[in-house]
């Protein structure tokens, strides 16, 4: 005899630890097709630094190290670290313009403290 096992309607999507924005997707893209030879990815990380102990760190890779985590958003490839990775779960990196200024935001939640200049954190 079989039995039928009732499953769920809703979908489980996988969520990453890291999310960009679609303004920042689109302003990494805009900067990666100036570059010459076309990089593979942009690398986002944490360093050691700045007046509160971490600074954000966003470079272009042509490829991907051995141990780092490699997340797509609309075709993108992120690289990031396992130690950054720490640092960086559940943080939305944003493309922000004003009148003032224009940079990648970060809104990490795990941040306990920044600096007066908003260039480092603290955990």
């Amino acid at each position: 005899m079989a039995t039928a096992t009732a499953t769920s309607a809703q979908e489980t999507t996988k969520k990453t630890p890291l999310t960009l924005t679609p303004q920042a997707i689109a302003k990494v893209r805009e900067i990666m097709a100036t570059q010459d030879p076309l990089p593979a990815g942009l690398r986002i990380g944490v360093v050691g630094g700045g007046c509160s102990g971490f600074q954000y760190s966003m470079a272009f890779e042509n490829q991907s190290g051995m141990m780092d985590k490699v997340f797509t958003f609309d075709d993108l490839k992120v690289f990031v670290d396992a130690t950054s990775l720490m640092y960086l779960n559940g943080c939305t990196v944003d493309y922000v313009e004003t009148l003032e200024a224009a940079g990648f935001k970060f809104d990490n939640p795990q941040v306990k403290s920044t600096c007066g200049c908003g260039s480092s954190f603290n955990v």
